[in-house]
C-alpha cells in the first residue's frame, strides 16, 4: 500500500512538469529586461548590486519570481525569499482567501514537509509535525512572539481563524541559532491581518457551523491602524469512535471569539508598531468541556541609528489559560520577552547582532489540592549572524549562547552556502543546530497516582540537521527539491516501570521534500511530496502519526474575471499509532468562487468530496461530506490586493 501511495504521487507530479511545455503556451510573453547600471534590484543578504553585477544582466526574459516579497521570519530581518538559504514556504493574503480553508491547522496541512492530526472537528485539540519533528519541537510565532505554552510546550493552532491573518510564514529545518529553543523541525510566523478599509464574511456549513468576521482599518504613509473581531459556532459531531476509552456518542462542539488590533506610527526617523491578538474557546469533548483563553501582545520601535545601522527594540507577551473542570484541572501559562536587534550594512555583507530575554512561567491548579505546579524561569540569549556574497556563492552564518536559570548554557550555530546554477538554478547546502527545553509539565508534575511523573534533572532536546537542496526555475513554473537529514539527542519521553520523564530516546527523520509551483495565463498549480522515514533510533519504531508519503496538490483555473475552480487532492500513507496503524487515505476537496463585482464574493467549498472514512488520530473522527458557503464583503479590496 505504501508502494501504490508513492507511486501516485510521484505519477502525478512527474505528469505536471511533463506538462509544463504545453502549458507554457498558454502564458502571456515575458517582457525582455533592458540592460541597466543602476541594476535596482538587491543582492541576497541585502548588499546594493556593484557595477560587476550589473554586467552580467542579459536582456533575456525575467524568470517568474519565486515567491513574494520579503521574509523576517528565516534569519530575523527582512530578505527577498532568493536571498535565505533555506526552504520556505510563505502564504499571503491571496493565497489564504484562495485555499478557501475555513480552518488553520487544515491550510497547514497541505503545506510541504507538515503533518497535522487532531483529535476530532474543527476547535478539538491539534498538533503539527514539522519534517518529522514532535509537535513541540516546531516554534510558533504571532506577529513575532513565541506562543509556545510552558506547560505542554505547544500551541493550538486550531483556535486561530485563517480570516485573521495576512500572511503565514514556514522555515523548515532548524533555526535554534536565530530563535532559541524549540525551533527544531522549524517555525512557523504568522502575522494578523492589516486592513486598508471595512470588511466583513459570513460562513456557513454542516454540522451547525455559523462563522462571522468584520474588521476595518486605515493605512497611510505615516500610520495605520487595523481592528478585527470573529466569531465561530460548530454544534459538531462525536468526536470520538466506539473504540474510544470512554466514548460518548454525543455531538462536541466548539464555540470561539476571536480579535486582533495593529497600530504604527511614524516618530522622526523610527517606527513604533503594535499589535494584539486574543482568543476564548469553548471545546467540547466526551467528558466534559474545556475553555481555551490565548493571548498574545507585540510592540516594537525600530529606525535607523546612522547611515548603515538600524535597531529594532521589541517586548512580546504571550499567555494561555486552560481550565477543564470535569478533571478539576487549569494551568496558566505566562511568557514575556525582550529583544533588541542591530542590523549593520557592510559593503559585501550584512550583520545581525542581538540581546534576548525571556520570562516564563507556569501554574498548574486544582480546586481541592491547590498549586501543583507553580515555577518560572530566565533565560537570556545574545547572537550574531552574517549574511554576504563571493561572486555566484552565497553564504550565512548564525551563533547563539543562551544562559537559561533552569537548565544552564546552551550553544546553537548554522551555516549555509549556496551556488547560482546559471541565472534560473540554485544549489544550496546547510547545517543546523537545534534544542528544546524541558516544558514545565516534563519538570514538575507530580503525576497520577506516582505515574508520568517529572523529573527536574531533564536536560534540553538537542538536534543537528543536514539539508542540501536544489531549486530551478522552469518558465512560469518553478521546482524544489530538498533532502533532509535530522538527528535528535536526549529526547524526553515517559519511560520505565513508572513512565517517569526521562533523557533516553534518540530519533532520525531523513526525508525528501519536492515542491511545484506553476503559474499561467488562466491555470496555476501546486504540488508537495512529502517522503519521508521517521523512527525511534532506539527502538528501530517509526514515531508516531507521520506518515512515510505525504501528496498534496492544488489546480486552479481562472474561467475569466469572475469565476475561478479549484480541486485539491490529499494522499496519506499509512501511519503507527498508540494502539493500531492508521490506514493510508485520499481526500479531494473542490472550490468554486464567483466575484460579481471587486466589492463582493462568494465562495463554495466541499471538502471530503468522496465521503471517505479516514483518522488522523486513533479513536478520534473526522469529519464526512461537507459544503461550506462563504460570502465576503470587501470594499477595499483593490487596495488590499
Amino acid at each position: 500500500m505504501k508502494t501504490l501511495y508513492s507511486a501516485v504521487s510521484a505519477t502525478v507530479l512527474v505528469a505536471q512538469l511533463i506538462a509544463l511545455p504545453a502549458a507554457a503556451q498558454d502564458r502571456p510573453e515575458q517582457p525582455e529586461r533592458a540592460r541597466s547600471e543602476t541594476c535596482p534590484e538587491p543582492l541576497p543578504g541585502g548588499r546594493p548590486p556593484a557595477a560587476s553585477d550589473c554586467a552580467e544582466r542579459s536582456t533575456e526574459p525575467a524568470p517568474a519570481p519565486r515567491q513574494p516579497v520579503v521574509v523576517v521570519t528565516a534569519n530575523r530581518l527582512d530578505q527577498p525569499v532568493d536571498a535565505v538559504l533555506a526552504s520556505v514556504t510563505v502564504l499571503d493574503r491571496d493565497a489564504i482567501e484562495a485555499s478557501q480553508a475555513a480552518d488553520l491547522i487544515d491550510l497547514l496541512g497541505r503545506q510541504v514537509g507538515i503533518t497535522i492530526a487532531r483529535t476530532g472537528g474543527p476547535g478539538s485539540a491539534s498538533t503539527v509535525f514539522m519534517r518529522g519533528a514532535n509537535s513541540n519541537q516546531t516554534l510558533i510565532l504571532i506577529d513575532g512572539v513565541r506562543v509556545n505554552a510552558t506547560g505542554q510546550g505547544l500551541f493550538d493552532l486550531a483556535h486561530l481563524a485563517p480570516d485573521q491573518i495576512e500572511r503565514i510564514e514556514i522555515v523548515r529545518g532548524p533555526r535554534a541559532a536565530q530563535w532559541g529553543s524549540d525551533a527544531i523541525g522549524g517555525v512557523i510566523h504568522i502575522v494578523t491581518r492589516d486592513l486598508h478599509g471595512p470588511n466583513a464574511s459570513l460562513r456557513g456549513g454542516r454540522w451547525g457551523r455559523a462563522e462571522a468576521h468584520a474588521g476595518v482599518g486605515s493605512q497611510g504613509e505615516a500610520h495605520g491602524v487595523s481592528v478585527a473581531a470573529g466569531y465561530r459556532r460548530l454544534t459538531g459531531f462525536s468526536a470520538t469512535d466506539a473504540s474510544a476509552f470512554g466514548h460518548d456518542p454525543d455531538a462536541d462542539g466548539y464555540w470561539q471569539r476571536h480579535g486582533s488590533a495593529r497600530g504604527r506610527v511614524a516618530l522622526a526617523n523610527h517606527t513604533a508598531e503594535a499589535a494584539l491578538f486574543a482568543s476564548d474557546a469553548d471545546v467540547e469533548f466526551d467528558q466534559g468541556r474545556t475553555d481555551a483563553r490565548t493571548l498574545s501582545g507585540a510592540f516594537a520601535l525600530d529606525g535607523t541609528l546612522a547611515a548603515g545601522w538600524q535597531h529594532r527594540i521589541g517586548y512580546g507577551h504571550a499567555r494561555e489559560d486552560l481550565d477543564t473542570p470535569a478533571f478539576d484541572s487549569r494551568f496558566e501559562s505566562r511568557r514575556d520577552s525582550l529583544d533588541w536587534l542591530h542590523t549593520v550594512t557592510a559593503e559585501h555583507s550584512t550583520w545581525l547582532l542581538g540581546l534576548s530575554w525571556q520570562r516564563e512561567s507556569g501554574r498548574s491548579l486544582s480546586s481541592f489540592a491547590g498549586p501543583i505546579i507553580d515555577r518560572n524561569r530566565d533565560n537570556r540569549a545574545g547572537f550574531v549572524s552574517g549574511f554576504g556574497q563571493f561572486g555566484t556563492i552565497e553564504w550565512q552564518a548564525a551563533l547563539r549562547l543562551d544562559d537559561n536559570s533552569q537548565f544552564g548554557d546552551a550553544t546553537t550555530g548554522s551555516l549555509a552556502v549556496g551556488h547560482a546554477l546559471g541565472r534560473h538554478g540554485r544549489v544550496r547546502a546547510s547545517w543546523g543546530e537545534g534544542f528544546r527545553a524541558p516544558n514545565f509539565n516534563e519538570l514538575y508534575s507530580p503525576g497520577f497516582g506516582g505515574l508520568f511523573a517529572g523529573n527536574p534533572t531533564l536536560a534540553p532536546e538537542r538536534a543537528r540537521s543536514l539539508e542540501l537542496a536544489v531549486e530551478w526555475v522552469l518558465g512560469s513554473g518553478e521546482i524544489e527539491v530538498a533532502a533532509f537529514d535530522t538527528q535528535v539527542r536526549d529526547q524526553i519521553a515517559f519511560d520505565g516501570p513508572l513512565f517517569a520523564a526521562v533523557n533516553i530516546d534518540r530519533s532520525r527523520a531523513q526525508g525528501i521534500e519536492i515542491s511545484h509551483d506553476w503559474h499561467g495565463r488562466n491555470w496555476s498549480s501546486r504540488t508537495a511530496l512529502t517522503i519521508q522515514d521517521v523512527y525511534d533510533r532506539d527502538t528501530g519504531l517509526a514515531l508516531l502519526r507521520r506518515p512515510d508519503h505525504q501528496f498534496d496538490s492544488a489546480i486552479d483555473w481562472h474561467a475569466n474575471d469572475h469565476w475561478r475552480f479549484g480541486v485539491d487532492v490529499q494522499v496519506l500513507s499509512e501511519r503507527r499509532d498508540f494502539d493500531r496503524v492508521l490506514g493510508g487515505f485520499a481526500r479531494v476537496d473542490l472550490r468554486a468562487e464567483w466575484r460579481p463585482d471587486p466589492i463582493w464574493t462568494v465562495q463554495a467549498r466541499i471538502e471530503n468530496l468522496g465521503d471517505r472514512d479516514y483518522r488522523l488520530a486513533s479513536g478520534f473522527q473526522t469529519p464526512g461530506r461537507n459544503l461550506l458557503v462563504t460570502l465576503i464583503w470587501q470594499p477595499s479590496a483593490d487596495s488590499e490586493r
